[in-house]
């Protein structure tokens, strides 16, 4: 079985369940896609993740969304909020403290890049006390930066009436190699005006619907597999072990949560 904790009640829960935590951020994601982006897309990925192991048998509860995160690179956009790592790791230890108590596994099921340093962090500090916890990226292979087309697509796929259509255009399409360094010394608005890094132009709902299935399929995979990384990481067998691609361009801060 599966629900939400938010919607439960105590009698309700299934004894030490896995508990998928999905976290988001509230930052710019350019002119079309909402401050929520991040913190909607890993929520969906939580839910139905959550349903798929259940009608393999687990018992999984779906815990509220963390919807602040580290977004510092963003915060030169009105709106943008970020509590910093430092904040964010804490709250990650002592959530997971509580979680702990009634829990089995815990799973952060992670949606914005920029949460990588405070999870790595966090969990850490928790495996070493005990705890079982570790991450998940809600990550696709050929994902773009950031409000590109990989996001725009699962936005139109999950909710359209959440974009912008009038409002889509080419944001920075350099390779983010090129533009990694002064993105983090200055920040993404010195090199994108729009805040989008990448080109949303092409976005479809059914492209955004491979790239939620893909980013699904890979986050169950690395439940059931239970393979962790240094980083408390969990890794996806299957895609480590496959045929490695062409090169694909640099990663961009919301893909570069499943880098070494």
């Amino acid at each position: 079985m599966h629900g939400e904790l938010a919607y439960s009640t105590w009698p309700a829960l299934s004894p030490t369940p896995v508990v998928l935590v999905p976290l988001g951020s509230t930052e710019q994601h350019g002119p079309h896609l909402p401050f929520s982006t991040d913190t909607i897309i890993a929520s969906a990925v939580a839910q139905r993740v959550a349903t798929d192991l259940a009608i393999r048998g687990h018992c999984v509860v779906v815990a509220p969304a963390l919807p602040y995160g580290a977004s510092g690179e963003h915060q030169n956009f009105p709106g943008t909020v970020s509590i910093g790592t430092e904040a964010l790791t804490m709250v990650i230890v002592e959530l997971v403290r509580s979680l702990s108590t009634w829990a089995g596994r815990i799973v952060l099921v992670n949606g914005h890049g920029g949460n990588l340093a405070a999870l790595t962090a966090s969990v850490s500090l928790l495996r070493g006390e005990g705890h079982s916890v570790a991450w998940a990226p809600c990550t696709v292979a050929r994902g773009d930066a950031h409000a590109g087309l990989t996001e725009t697509s699962i936005l139109l796929h999950l909710d359209a009436k959440l974009v912008d259509l009038a409002s889509v255009v080419p944001g920075a399409t350099t390779p983010m190699s090129a533009l990694l360094g002064r993105l983090k010394s200055e920040g993404v608005r010195a090199v994108s005006p729009t805040g989008i890094l990448g080109d949303p132009t092409g976005a479809t709902a059914t492209t955004g619907a491979a790239f939620m299935s893909e980013m699904c399929e890979g986050v169950q995979r690395r439940i059931l597999d239970e393979s962790i990384d240094p980083r408390g990481c969990l890794r996806d067998l299957a895609r480590s072990t496959a045929p490695a691609p062409a090169p694909a361009p640099a990663p961009a801060p919301d893909a570069m949560e499943d880098r070494p």
